[in-house]
């Protein structure tokens, strides 16, 4: 059973549930962040400025939310809010990844350099160059203390070192374009191809499986490690969201379309996914809702 809350405030993009229970998400084309207490009528925040671009959004050390401004071509901004709705920036190139490090640190992606990004816990930032650029975009936390990122037009898998040392391993698709990426119920890393429609994983030793989508137009977007031990992932443009469990099985859920101020029904557009406070797997549609799964 799938259940929409629409968001008449714009268009959410990333979502990620908060030390407090609370789901946050982006409002990308509307520069808003949005706090939802499942059962509860969203709070939105709006940004200063309204345009830029509200993306990735995950939790910090720190209790507050983390997300990132990319503003592709332009400065961007790494930010920090409270549950109050208080802001504070960090300015950083076209910024889009951004997950809580082993170390205390935020630990970030730089589409446009091709570098990685840490914001120390005193604030003080680092850049670490990735050779070849190849456009970083998801990032997370693996099993090895070591953060794991995609390289979306490298069409490879990279992995930073708590001190900064990359190591880069080339996907055996072409095109295979990984954009989401997450550490998998087996100490493995599995991310979506989007360019390819296919799932991939890639242990620590480097060895990488992938398996295609039955449906590989799909374009997958982001992926996430579910309550039941499966990878559950959204494909943009079917309008569904998948499941995987790790032996390889697939099963995929069409979500509906999403009622537009026009009348006319718009199609789902899924983008980020999490579990929630709940248990249940949340995905932010573009269409302009939040919708739950279970």
């Amino acid at each position: 059973m799938h259940t929409l809350t629409m968001i008449d405030a714009g268009a959410p993009y990333g979502i990620a549930t908060a030390p407090d229970g609370a789901l946050w998400f982006t409002l990308v084309h509307e520069g808003r962040i949005g706090r939802m207490v499942p059962g509860q009528d969203p709070v939105i925040h709006q940004l200063d400025p309204a345009d830029g671009q509200p993306m990735v959004i995950t939790p910090g050390h720190d209790g507050a939310m983390w997300f990132t401004e990319g503003k592709f071509g332009e400065i961007g901004r790494v930010c920090r809010i409270s549950a109050d709705g208080v802001v504070t920036a960090h300015a950083a190139p076209s910024p889009y990844g951004i997950v809580a490090g082993p170390d205390g640190a935020m630990w970030f992606t730089q589409m446009q350099p091709g570098a990685i990004g840490r914001i120390g816990p005193d604030g003080a930032m680092t850049e670490f160059a990735v050779e070849g650029g190849g456009m970083p975009s998801f990032i997370t936390v693996g099993p090895d203390d070591a953060l794991w990122f995609t390289l979306n037009q490298a069409n490879a898998i990279g992995r930073i070192s708590l001190s900064g040392e990359v190591t880069v391993h080339p996907l055996p698709t072409e095109g295979a374009g990984p954009v989401g990426i997450t550490l998998g119920p087996d100490d493995a890393l599995w991310f979506v191809e989007i360019g390819a429609g296919q799932i991939g994983r890639i242990d620590t030793s480097g060895k990488i499986t992938e398996y295609p989508l039955p449906d590989r137009a799909a374009r997958p977007h982001a992926i996430v490690t579910g309550p039941d031990g499966a990878l559950w992932f959204t494909e943009w443009a079917a309008g569904r969201v998948g499941r995987l469990t790790p032996d390889g099985t697939f099963d995929v859920q069409p979500l509906p379309s999403v009622p537009g101020e026009d009348g006319n029904e718009r199609k789902a557009e899924p983008h980020g996914l999490t579990v929630g406070p709940d248990g249940a797997i949340w995905v932010a549609l573009e269409a302009g809702a939040l919708a739950r799964i279970g």
